[in-house]
């Protein structure tokens, strides 16, 4: 095989990424991806009970996701995202509150108005939340990656008085962002995502929700990578990765100097070559690295249960639900979709179980849900969804080349991006890899942030003020 082409092992976000960046500068990538379709993790499915297409798991995109959503924008999917600027907490009883920017104040205060009447928060809870964040606006992140998020919390304030304000405000924020609990989280990864997410900008805090499934949303991706010369191989399992050489589970070996492993962590380290990892201090990190699980539950109702497009449900096991439409083929009525984030608990349960406990949760805070019938119901367990954002893992998250002599390059949401384990960070690490094979600088084809708005950039410090440095460039 010509020198000049890369190996891509490994077709999700990352292996997309990559790809697409090393085809339009002109140098051919071949994607080896083991299943019949692109997307990864991010995936969806045909459940063959109902005929519905199902993703594994509702995934979710901000505002502030610059990579990931120009990474849809390259794939032809950029208009296959429903934008959202309104957060529904709803509590036992069915009462609402309702997060959303103000129409005229400016970031960090867009949300203040909105946040001074929701219902579920003591004022005491309120104060207590308020002080964080301006703390965590004028914070370093880089100097908390050694303690949890519950740990940094508590730091300014009396831990058993906070304890409501975790539960019932920051476990549901954090815990779908980073896929873990707050009293495990690393504080810097929490605090990267409140300080880029809901403290730089209006534009930041956006929830974008796929309007396709995922299968479809990566769809675009192989007739881009192929109109530029590219090629992807699906349905193409590897077996061995070495130097300079991925050998393939039909026994054909394909060879070149310049190969990329974006694999889930686990998987690159049951194929790349055994003598390859002793030379190589990245692969021993990555076996201190562990997975944090998400539980998806598809719900088909008869009729609408849920009026608003999503919504978190304060202080229940099911952290959030979705709302979709039924197609008509299908009976119509209403599709949601819960979700269950850093979910070791709900792991042993069979699927009944997991069912009854959702919907426990949905009677405690929605009306009328005993008045629709359940048509159909589906429970997706992702053991290996994300790794868990420990400070363990955090410290041991491998960077996307080494200081070896191996001229293996990694890519994955695992790899130390600076972004947490997301399809943002993912794709990072993708445009990343590509810049490492091209002999570019690794940060050279990553998308700058957005701009912290003025007031951000006059009161916030640490990290806030390097994302206003790094948004100039």
């Amino acid at each position: 095989m010509p020198k000049e082409r890369v190996l891509i092992v490994g077709g999700g976000v990352a292996g997309i990424a990559a790809a697409l960046r090393i085809a339009e500068a002109g140098i051919a990538p071949i994607i080896l991806e083991t299943r019949n379709k692109l997307g990864g993790r991010a995936t969806s499915f045909e459940d063959p009970r109902t005929g519905h297409v199902l993703d594994n798991c509702q995934h979710i995109t901000l505002g502030c996701c610059t990579n990931y959503l120009d990474l849809l924008s390259r794939m032809g999917a950029g208009d296959l995202i429903t934008w959202h600027e309104e957060i529904h907490w709803i509590e036992r009883g069915g009462r609402t509150s309702v997060m959303k920017p103000s129409p005229i104040a400016g970031a960090p205060a867009h949300y203040g108005g909105s946040f001074a009447h929701m219902k579920f928060l003591t004022a005491h809870e309120k104060v207590s939340i308020a002080r964080a964040m301006f703390r965590i606006m004028r914070a370093d992140r880089s100097r908390y990656t050694d303690i949890t998020f519950e740990t940094y919390l508590a730091g300014s304030n009396n831990a058993p008085k906070c304890a409501p304000a975790i539960a019932k405000f920051w476990e549901p924020i954090v815990v779908s962002a980073c896929n873990i609990s707050v009293s495990k989280v690393a504080a810097s990864c929490a605090m990267h995502v409140i300080q880029e997410g809901f403290l730089a900008s209006r534009q930041a805090s956006r929830m974008g929700v796929p309007s396709v499934p995922l299968a479809q949303l990566y769809a675009g991706a192989v007739d881009a990578i192929q109109r530029t010369g590219g090629e992807v191989r699906l349905s193409t399992g590897v077996e061995r990765i070495d130097n300079g050489v991925v050998r393939m589970t039909s026994g054909v070996e394909l060879c070149s100097d310049k190969i990329i492993c974006a694999l889930p962590f686990e998987r690159a380290l049951q194929v790349v070559d055994d003598e390859l990892q002793m030379g190589d201090p990245r692969f021993e990190m990555m076996k201190r690295i562990t997975h944090s699980p998400i539980l998806g539950v598809h719900l088909h109702f008869d009729r609408p249960i849920l009026s608003a497009p999503q919504a978190t449900l304060v202080g229940m096991g099911t952290q959030w639900i979705f709302a979709k439409d039924a197609p008509s083929e299908a009976g119509g009525g209403q599709l949601i979709h819960a979700v269950v984030s850093g979910a070791d608990e709900w792991m042993t349960l069979d699927e009944q179980q997991i069912v009854n406990r959702v919907m426990d949760d949905l009677r405690i805070c929605l009306d009328g849900v005993d008045d629709a019938e359940l048509i159909s119901a589906r429970g997706v367990k992702e053991k290996r969804a994300t790794i868990a954002p420990t400070p363990e893992c955090e410290s041991n998250r491998p960077a996307v080349i080494g200081e070896h002599a191996s001229s293996l390059v990694l890519g994955g949401d695992y790899v130390d991006t600076g972004w947490p384990s997301t399809m943002e960070g993912a794709a990072r690490s993708g445009y990343m890899a590509a810049a490492a094979v091209l002999g570019e600088a690794l940060d050279s084809f990553v998308i700058p942030p957005l701009m912290p708005e003025y007031g951000v950039r006059v009161l916030g410090g640490g990290s806030l003020k390097r994302q206003a440095e790094l948004a100039k460039k």
